[in-house]
């Protein structure tokens, strides 16, 4: 390559764009937060809206979070930093434009749809499958954009942000994709080709990751590039970063399964899900530790520079989320904390204080930059520091004791099993001012945000917008490794080999598992021995590697492939029949099959679970433990992952129509001091019965044995057992239109909880309608 000087006009206009949006969407976001977080507490102000409902609102809240507000600033610190630390432009004004303007319109199509109960009820994957084929569409954009901008780098070594932006796209590709995969029924609805136990591997192989790959790996990318530029001090130790990038995008692929913890998922992923996340402490506070230690020289800045106040604080927070997490992984602990307002209070620890302040650290330092000026007013940051961190601990706070409080209550029973607060209403009225509590914290952090888009937005007014330039050297790469070079190395391949005989040892009985722990300290010895006598090191090996993007990405990918071909393909291959254990669910009616989708739609599963763990006090308020064939037959599966109520998957015939009927049209007639909001509309909306004969074909196509009839038969049947339940409501003195949703969701409610005994030689799945066992 030559030598000559280039002077290069960075892309800078994408990356206020970015941040502007990143802004604003994050007040949209918060500002729903807080509305929601109300209305568990007043249910009044679910103002009989069915667009207004917390089931509703509550996905939009998280989607906004995610995608728009930390969505929006990733790719605003992404763009910013790749371009100074590859030393090139942005290779496609066109892509970065298209990539803006895509993603604001993902969000907006979001915030359409969600409120009107199009969904497809799975946490964090809620979009409807044209907008996900959008979502897909754009992150190639970005995809494309990114690494055609590596490949006209100027500056030949990837820097350590470099790592963890790679690691983000190629991992949340491949998450999004998987979990996303569906049939569509109609426009605007579809089912996810897996279901039951497979369903709830796969989102939360995809939910857990998202977390990790989404809110994490980018975060720490701008963490390694922001902080020490904020700070004027290198990064503490660039040894520990290559340590915590590799064993971080490993070992988190892992860990999904912790989510599921004494849930009817297999024991040995259970168990697999554990250990790994135990062993995420290592890494994850290496990377914490790698961040503060970078501050060391400049800790007394933290008194009068708000940025490294925010980094500080976000990075702190990190290490606390980090630890909570796999400490919540244990088993003995996650029974306590499970459904409860303690993971709650986790995931918002990470999201407001991690993901929250980063956001706000780098802000702040972008504006003047950007625009070519100073900060409006330096008194007013701080005084957002100290808003947010007095509300982020009065969140997090609130929600461990309320957890901890309603865990125990909850799991509280006598030496002779009896309940000590049998009604669920008991646990509710006792962490109500905790929750109260929540809704100041989150109003503080919201107050301090809104001041931070207003002194971003003075700084604006009193700069003028500029792109940075620099002059550019090429510089050879004559020690980049191509392909082979980068796989087939002494390094890679004792890492596999570890790798394939650790799993032996771990998933393979008797002597085949002696065998892999023998070649798996044999290896290490090797390894040890090949490196000393060679003189070579793994360090010699990766620094060429920095110099070739291409086979850098394809490592990265195989590392987060091995953990989800492990836990995901034995389990989706393997034949539904001989997984169900002991009962098999009863295939729903066509009426049942509505009602669940109506369920659904009204973002139920938000609030209730269907998924009875095996303990005393669970079995004893909502009956027998469930089985993994209980929810074969559901796409998506409902197993929830909070109970703001109680677990509904034994409901079925427990209460009778009229009590549904009177629950969905006013909680507080059943229950006084429930904060479950009315749904009035179900009483007047009509069941969609010309959408049953599509739905039902696909749910045929899944492998559901629905009985074979033409289209107008399933569409009769559907109104034959409505006009029965119609009829029962009347003999009690209730008029009700047998055409409207709530009767459909009352057949989905009495339904469920019923199967049927099932043994393997048994040749089909029964078809009819079973006792409640």
């Amino acid at each position: 390559m030559s030598d000559t000087n280039r002077q290069i006009e960075y892309n800078d206009e994408v990356v206020r764009r970015f941040m502007l949006a990143s802004i604003l969407w994050g007040v949209v976001g918060m500002l729903v937060g807080v509305l929601i977080a109300a209305q568990l507490n007043f249910r009044f102000l679910n103002f009989n809206t069915e667009w207004l409902t917390f089931g509703r609102l509550r996905p939009l809240h998280t989607n906004a979070a995610i995608f728009a507000f930390v969505g929006n600033m990733m790719f605003a610190g992404i763009y910013h930093s790749t371009q100074r630390l590859v030393k090139a432009r942005l290779a496609s004004d066109f892509l970065s434009n298209l990539h803006f303007w895509g993603w604001q319109f993902i969000i907006v199509c979001a915030a359409i749809t969600l409120p009107l109960g199009f969904s497809r009820g799975k946490e964090y994957a809620e979009l409807v499958w044209p907008i996900n084929i959008l979502v897909a569409l754009i992150w190639v954009v970005f995809a494309i954009n990114f690494f055609w901008t590596l490949a006209r780098r100027n500056e030949r070594s990837l820097y350590v942000a470099i790592w963890f932006y790679i690691a983000t796209i190629v991992t949340v590709a491949m998450l999004y994709i998987v979990n996303h995969l569906s049939i569509p029924t109609s426009l605007l609805h579809s089912y996810p080709i897996f279901g039951g136990v497979q369903d709830a591997l796969v989102q939360w192989w995809y939910g857990h990751n998202a977390v990790a790959f989404f809110l994490t790996t980018p975060i720490l990318g701008i963490m390694y590039y922001y902080l020490p530029k904020a700070a004027n001090r290198p990064v503490y130790s660039y040894k520990l970063s290559v340590v915590h990038f590799w064993s971080l995008v490993f070992i988190y692929i892992w860990a999904g399964p912790h989510h599921l913890l004494y849930t009817a998922l297999p024991g040995w992923l259970q168990s697999l899900g554990m250990i790994f996340s135990l062993m995420l402490w290592a890494p994850s506070w290496g990377g914490m530790l790698n961040g503060l230690l970078t501050l060391r020289g400049a800790w007394d800045r933290l008194r009068t520079d708000p940025v490294l106040k925010f980094f500080a604080a976000g990075v702190t927070f990190y290490g606390m989320s980090t630890f909570e997490g796999p400490l919540l992984s244990i088993k003995s602990v996650n029974a306590l904390a499970h459904y409860t307002d303690w993971i709650i209070g986790h995931v918002h620890g990470g999201t407001l204080g991690w993901n929250g302040f980063m956001a706000a650290g780098m802000f702040y330092f972008l504006a003047p930059k950007m625009w070519n000026t100073k900060l409006y007013s330096i008194s007013l940051a701080n005084m957002h520091f100290w808003l947010g961190l007095v509300g982020i601990l009065l969140y997090v706070a609130s929600m461990w004791v309320s957890g901890i409080t309603q865990g125990l209550m909850l799991n509280n029973v006598d030496k002779a099993g009896i309940l000590a607060y049998p009604n669920f209403i008991e646990t509710l009225q006792s962490i109500r001012p905790l929750m109260a509590t929540r809704i100041v914290g989150g109003g503080l952090y919201l107050i301090g945000f809104i001041m931070m888009a207003y002194n971003i937005w003075m700084t604006i007014r009193s700069g003028k917008a500029v792109n940075g330039v620099f002059e550019s050297k090429d510089q050879s790469d004559d020690q980049a490794l191509g392909l082979f070079g980068g796989l087939f190395n002494a390094s890679i391949l004792y890492c596999a080999a570890v790798i394939v005989f650790s799993c032996q040892w771990m998933f393979v009985d008797g002597l085949g598992g002696h065998l892999g722990m023998v070649l798996l300290i044999a290896t290490c010895v090797a390894a040890i021995v090949h490196f000393k006598k060679r003189q070579a090191s793994f360090s010699d090996w990766h620094e060429r590697l920095l110099k070739s993007s291409f086979p850098f990405t394809v490592l990265v990918l195989l590392a987060v492939l091995i953990g989800g071909v492990v836990q995901i393909i034995p389990l989706v291959n393997v034949d539904k029949s001989s997984v169900v254990e002991d009962k098999i669910q009863v295939v729903y009616t066509p009426l049942e099959l509505a009602g669940r989708d109506i369920y659904v739609s009204e973002g139920c599963y938000n609030c209730h679970s269907q998924m009875i763990r095996p303990f005393v006090a669970e079995v004893k308020r909502y009956g027998d433990y469930s089985r993994l064939g209980e929810s074969v037959y559901d796409h998506p599966y409902q197993w929830g992952s909070r109970r703001a109520g109680p677990d509904i998957a034994r409901v079925g015939g427990k209460y009778p129509d009229s009590w549904h009927y009177e629950h969905m049209r006013d909680p507080s007639t059943i229950s006084p001091n429930s904060n479950m909001p009315s749904y009035p509309w179900l009483l007047k909306k009509k069941t969609d019965y010309q959408a049953l004969p599509s739905k039902i074909a696909v749910q045929k196509t899944l492998g559901i044995p629905f009985p074979d009839k033409e289209d107008q038969e399933y569409i009769e049947d559907a109104k034959t057992q409505a006009l029965q339940i119609a009829s029962n409501l009347k003999q009690l003195g209730i008029e009700a239109d047998p055409d409207t949703e709530v009767i459909a969701l009352i057949a989905y409610l009495q339904q469920l909880g019923k199967s049927v005994d099932f043994a393997p030689k048994l040749a089909a799945a029964p078809t009819t309608r079973g006792e409640d066992k």
